[in-house]
């Protein structure tokens, strides 16, 4: 048997349908910071893979400035901000250790 979704409802009151269109803004800009939160924190990852320090130093300032904005917006939890921070920061410095 085929599995389908059952039919959302449309809500009946104009509050109900309001927060429809409000949820869709919220899930659209929450999509949004939260690709680019990875994107940010892949370019750090692959620049220390690379073994590029300058690179490396530059891509953590900025996925700093994304990680942060991501926590204080709720997207994610400060704590996962921090440790996700501290992480790439012991990476950079590893790479900056080695050479």
């Amino acid at each position: 048997m085929a599995s389908t979704k059952p039919k959302k409802k449309n809500p009946r009151l104009a509050s109900g349908r309001k927060r429809v269109r409000q949820d869709v803004k919220i899930n659209a800009a929450n999509t949004s910071l939260r690709s680019k939160y990875r994107t940010a924190v892949k370019n750090v990852e692959k620049a220390v893979a690379a073994g590029d320090k300058t690179k490396a130093a530059e891509a953590f300032a900025k996925a700093q400035s994304v990680v942060d904005t991501v926590s204080d917006k709720g997207i994610f939890h400060k704590n996962k901000a921090a440790r996700d921070k501290s992480r790439l920061a012991a990476k950079v410095k590893a790479l900056a250790l080695a050479a």
